[in-house]
């Protein structure tokens, strides 16, 4: 599952409540200043309470950051796990 996941999360066949999860943090992630109150309600509809749209969107805002400042120290990341497993 996690090769399908790596390849397009879209096509892996995870279960919509992940798809609504994973639609919010790209979204977070690659357009911040396009997510809506209707973005939120997605979570919502999916069965997410406010506490977890409070914990996706920290986790997905730490690592934005994270790896920014990464990218802006030049660090360059371990590879932490071998593909040919």
């Amino acid at each position: 599952m996690l090769r399908l996941i790596e390849k397009d999360w879209r096509t892996a066949g995870l279960d919509e409540r992940r798809h609504a999860m994973l639609d919010y943090a790209v979204k977070l992630t690659k357009q911040p200043e396009q997510v809506t109150a209707r973005d939120l309600g997605q979570l919502r509809e999916a069965g997410f309470s406010d506490r977890d749209v409070l914990d996706i969107c920290e986790v997905t805002a730490y690592y934005a950051y994270a790896n920014r400042v990464a990218n802006g120290l030049g660090v360059q990341l371990e590879k932490w796990f071998d593909h040919d497993d």
